[in-house]
């Protein structure tokens, strides 16, 4: 599995508004300038999100983006499956579009394909934009010069 820029992307640009979430609604000219990503890029990555119940949208002067839920409640996995599409290291054990293997049945190494996905998602499903931005909020305590 090979995480791309978009599933980056969106996962700095949510980190952000989490960040922000106490400013109201963020235009997305701010979170491109914050996070040093082409608004562009970005203006592509918000339909996806918008279809999930990760984002709310407010149009106008006033306008702009902000989490339609806590940041405790978005995991990782929850923005990268969003973004990405599937997790699963192989077609062949993958959950929603699954393939029939004509091998399944003597696959001596599925077990170990099934037992990645497994680590995988409960990695990134125990990740939250809370614990990121905790994490945060801890290096840059411990970042300081006398």
């Amino acid at each position: 599995m090979r995480v791309s820029t978009k599933g980056r992307y969106a996962l700095r640009m949510l980190v952000d508004l989490a960040e922000y979430q106490g400013e109201g609604y963020i235009a997305l000219k701010d979170i491109a300038k914050r996070q040093e990503i082409s608004k562009k890029y970005l203006e592509q990555i918000v339909p996806v999100l918008n279809k999930s119940r990760i984002l709310q949208t407010n149009r106008g002067f006033q306008g702009g983006y902000r989490l339609a839920v806590s940041p405790e409640k978005i995991t990782m996995g929850e923005v990268l499956r969003l973004t990405e599409g599937s997790l699963s290291p192989l077609a062949c054990i993958d959950d929603d579009k699954y393939i029939e293997c004509s091998r399944r049945e003597d696959c001596s190494t599925l077990y170990v394909w099934q037992g990645l996905k497994k680590v995988i998602d409960g990695y990134l499903d125990g990740i939250t934009l809370q614990d990121i931005l905790e994490h945060k909020r801890e290096s840059y305590s411990n970042d300081y010069v006398i």
